[in-house]
């Protein structure tokens, strides 16, 4: 740190909230809990802290909750005095973007350890946003801010404006030789997608304050693929469109495959028919866009949206990504759209994530392995001993939008629960179940240094027993479906440390050695489309 900053011994800390008041009342207790902890760790290490900005009486919180906010509090922060932003809670990255971009001393993101206040997902996306934009900092996490890692990493930012983290796990691909027949069929893939093109139906940009989720044209344009921006008005308007008969069809189709809805009558709380006919509209109005525009994979905000509109997105999004899903048919000419076919959806509008999906699609597809991908969030995880596993077991999870072939039993293995009314004020029913053990693929596109990188490793998917995966869903989101995964040759805290967001990309590979083989093939068409890509981790060679 700077002369003056080192002798001032003094550090900033702000709180970065949610857009959506009634997560920031909710997490408040928590995140004051988690910063009086971290003050008194700052103290014993003969450190000053001053809070930013004040808790708001009225409100009931004191996070920043808008843009606006956020620019009022960095006028009054010396931008030559260290920051660190404390997370417990889900945050909109862009209430402290334009702060943290002209910030000249050091900044530190720090983030509780919990599956039930969101300030780890949270803190990701800032990471991951803050990456994006060329800023500088370093990053800490911890359950409790007393153990060893924490305070080893906290004291060397204090002394020395950084801190170093271990990430020997990645490996740059360019010095990797991979197997030639598996480089080549890389790289046929990408000059497939480079000579064809494809569309990404993007349903408004920006959603939940994700900066690092949206590509930019000049970037995404030279892999092949070009944006159609689309309104969710046109999508609510659609959704209008579709007669009460086809989102009955829809619906009925879904209980034949055994698919189980958890009903109730109170419209506020519980999940009613109501909800998921409006969402089986949508649904049907999703797959006719995408048709009429030639969308090759679509994302829906929904959030801040659609959400004072329509019943949640989230069933709409497992459905489109899986190959099984109900049909729906041109209302013209009566032809099926995507017949047997996913349409990639990326959720929370995620742009990064919908390329991944675009390419893991493709490629699983020409391989002949089930091409079903989703995003989850890299929400938690606890170590687990017992049933032949022991070991770091992450908890992947999203709000719904996983495909019912990921889950132990299909469509009979899923169930339908309604969204909780603190995000999701109109309702709708998630796609929810336990994913089934094997082995996958896990990826991350991101934008660093103005270039699109992408890492990818491979993980096994285990299965927990049912008391364990019930603690995990009570501890996080039990409406939302789980994953347990094992990262191969990644601790939790290289992690933590490398990954660029709060989302990860998961698909399923037949076995264990295609699993690797997959990883490969994959990041070499990453290459190939000139996106500088990583493996990480325990990747076979062959």
């Amino acid at each position: 740190m700077s002369k003056k900053t080192s002798k001032s011994r003094s550090v900033y800390l702000i709180a970065n909230g949610d857009l959506r008041l009634s997560a920031n009342q909710k997490c408040w207790k928590e995140q004051k809990k988690m910063e009086d902890t971290l003050t008194r760790a700052l103290r014993k290490e003969g450190w000053k802290v001053v809070r930013a900005h004040a808790y708001d009486a009225t409100k009931k919180h004191g996070f920043i909750d808008s843009q606006k906010m956020g620019l009022e509090v960095f006028r009054s922060i010396d931008p030559t005095t260290p920051l660190i932003v404390a997370e417990s809670v889900w945050q909109y990255s862009q209430h402290i973007l334009p702060g943290l971009f002209t910030h000249r001393a050091p900044i530190l993101t720090v983030a509780n350890w919990s599956g039930t206040w969101p300030g780890l997902v949270g803190m990701l996306n800032l990471n991951g946003s803050l990456t994006k934009m060329g800023v500088s900092y370093s990053t800490l996490w911890s359950e409790d801010f007393k153990d060893g890692f924490f305070l080893n990493g906290l004291r060397q930012w204090l002394e020395e404006g950084t801190i170093d983290h271990d990430q020997s796990h990645v490996r740059p691909l360019n010095l990797i030789k991979l197997p030639a027949d598996e480089a080549a069929l890389g790289r046929q893939a990408a000059d497939d997608l480079h000579g064809q093109k494809a569309i990404m139906g993007v349903f408004d940009e920006g959603c939940m304050g994700m900066h690092n989720a949206i590509i930019p044209d000049e970037l995404l344009n030279p892999v092949g693929v070009f944006k159609e921006r689309l309104s969710q008005s046109a999508l609510y308007a659609a959704s209008r469109e579709v007669s009460d008969k086809e989102a009955q069809a829809v619906y009925s189709w879904l209980q034949k495959k055994g698919m189980k809805f958890q009903l109730g009558q109170n419209e506020e709380t519980e999940l009613t028919e109501s909800q998921i006919l409006l969402q089986c509209k949508m649904y049907i109005a999703a797959v006719r866009i995408a048709d009429t525009f030639g969308c090759d994979t679509i994302g829906i905000q929904y959030q801040q949206g659609l959400k004072d509109l329509l019943p949640a997105s989230d069933l709409v999004e497992g459905l489109l990504n899986n190959t099984d899903r109900p049909p729906v048919k041109d209302p013209e000419t009566g032809r099926e759209l995507y017949k047997k076919s996913a349409i990639p959806h990326f959720n929370e509008v995620d742009e990064c994530a919908g390329l991944d999906a675009l390419v893991t699609n493709r490629l699983w597809n020409q391989l002949g392995w089930a091409p079903e991908t989703t995003l989850h969030d890299l929400r938690w995880g606890a170590h687990y001993k017992g049933k032949g596993i022991n070991d770091y077991v992450w908890v992947f999870l999203i709000s719904g939008a996983a495909p019912p072939a990921h889950f132990i039993g299909g469509y009979r293995g899923t169930s339908s629960e309604r969204q909780p009314a603190m995000y999701f004020r109109l309702g709708g029913g998630t796609v929810k179940g336990v994913s089934k053990p094997g082995w996958i693929v896990w990826s991350r596109v991101f934008v660093m240094d103005g270039k699109l990188q992408c890492d990818l490793g491979v993980a096994e998917v285990v299965k927990l027993p049912e008391a364990e995966t019930e603690r995990r869903w009570q501890e996080t989101t039990p409406q939302w479906p789980i994953m347990h995964a094992v990262l191969q040759g990644v601790s939790r805290d290289q992690m933590m440390a490398r990954h660029k967001s709060n989302h990860i990309q998961v698909v399923y590979a037949p076995n264990q050695k295609q699993a690797h083989r997959g990883c490969r093939i994959k990041a070499a068409m990453m290459q190939a489309l000139g996106i500088e890509t990583h493996l990480c981790g325990e990747v076979q060679p062959n």
